[in-house]
């Protein structure tokens, strides 16, 4: 399959194996936020990651952000500061599908495959680097999880040329 008609998934994994990226794949029913993945059970190969799609009050600066699963992270008062950013809240679905082209329960930063454009910036928490283990992802897909190790997602994300921004969550 080629372009246009490859699904999300497809298109992630394709660009992985290009960039010889190693990663294990698993599949499971359809799961929409980390509670319903802690209840399949998919969380054994390592650790996952929760991410969240995030705009400023204007609008005009996007943000997908990944953090290890156990986060909760208060968006104002810990977030923004860090981002230089004026007030945040969550992107909606339409800005989610215009910049990355994914539904909601879909966000990664692998959908960055989709921002022709480099509109949204990555933001990781620097706990992800001291993962030694790999680290989970939904493959822009939430029927699926992706495994891989810190420096190759860093290797994924750089190939696209996003933005990527450091925080502590």
């Amino acid at each position: 399959m080629k372009g246009e008609n490859m699904t999300e998934r497809e298109k992630v994994l394709a660009k992985l194996d290009e960039l010889g990226i190693e990663y294990k794949m698993i599949e499971h029913e359809e799961v929409h936020t980390i509670e319903d993945m802690d209840k399949l059970g998919v969380f054994t190969d390592g650790e996952v990651c929760k991410n969240l799609f995030l705009r400023n009050s204007s609008g005009k600066i996007h943000y997908v952000v990944s953090m290890l699963k156990n986060k909760h992270p208060d968006i104002q008062g810990e977030l923004k500061p860090q981002l230089h950013s004026s007030r945040l809240s969550f992107g909606s679905d339409e800005r989610l599908m215009k910049y990355l082209g994914l539904h909601s329960g879909e966000v990664s930063p692998f959908g960055v495959i989709n921002d022709k454009e480099h509109e949204v910036q990555v933001v990781l928490d620097s706990d992800l680097k001291k993962q030694e283990g790999l680290i989970g992802f939904h493959p822009n897909d939430c029927t699926a999880f992706v495994w891989l190790k810190f420096e190759d997602l860093m290797k994924y994300l750089k190939h696209f040329g996003n933005d990527i921004i450091f925080i502590d969550v």
